[in-house]
């Protein structure tokens, strides 16, 4: 029988040396990154994100993760769709099987969390807050007021009180569109992000080979400089 959390997450934090209260941080994937890390020592740690605070961030993590088991032949399938959820019972079941592995395989070497991470701060990453009740916030104005619906005062047609009404639920029916049109921006800059964090993950890779080769790839720096740029005319002029 596997560990309980509070088990868990004592091995993990003494392991790391950090101040998870929840098992449900793990789904930031920074931890079962440092985890595999301490096992085979060649994690990129300094590419972790380990106070990641967005879903695009987690997933970059697991991608990380996933290159660590396809270098290491690890025959585990990661349920990343879950796991960035950070929901308590797929961080748990996947911490737990982390634990079994690290049993197995660990090798008893010393192992320095800090310096691995070369200091960069864990600072404890908070879980999702589904983005649906963020509309549902603007919701939250109708307290004490009326339903759309529900515009026809109790006490007769008094033209001082309706009129305030109207434009209070004009105003909130703006928030919402506003805070649907938010979401979808956010989820267009997620879905574009992980596209170029897949190509820089890529590149990196393909460079480190070629670097083992004592070879070089102008066309791959080229990219690599465009990722990393930080001037937005540089490359376009």
């Amino acid at each position: 029988m596997g560990e309980s959390r509070t088990e868990l997450l004592a091995w993990l934090n003494d392991l790391l040396q950090i101040n998870y209260t929840k098992v449900e941080q793990c789904g930031t994937g920074g931890a079962y990154c440092q985890i595999m890390d301490s096992i085979f020592g060649d994690v990129p740690m300094a590419r972790v994100k380990m106070n990641a605070k967005h879903e695009y961030e987690f997933i970059a993590n697991f991608k990380i993760l996933q290159n660590a088991f396809r270098q290491h032949k690890v025959e585990k399938p990661i349920p990343v769709e879950k796991l960035v959820k950070c929901k308590m019972q797929d961080n748990l079941e996947f911490l737990q099987w982390a634990k079994r592995f690290w049993d197995t395989n660990y090798g008893g070497q010393g192992y320095d969390p800090v310096a691995r991470r070369r200091g960069v701060p864990t600072d404890t990453p908070a879980t999702i807050a589904p983005l649906a009740p963020s509309r549902g916030s603007g919701g939250n104005l109708h307290a004490g007021g009326s339903r759309a619906g529900g515009r026809t005062p109790v006490t007769g047609h008094r033209s001082g009180s309706t009129q305030p009404n109207e434009a209070v639920q004009a105003l909130q029916a703006q928030l919402r569109d506003m805070n649907i049109h938010l979401e979808g921006l956010e989820k267009e800059r997620d879905f574009y992000f992980a596209k170029l964090r897949d190509i820089e993950i890529l590149v990196q890779q393909q460079l480190e080979v070629l670097q083992a080769e004592e070879k070089d790839d102008p066309v791959l720096r080229d990219i690599q400089k465009i990722l990393y740029s930080t001037e937005v005319c540089q490359f376009f002029i």
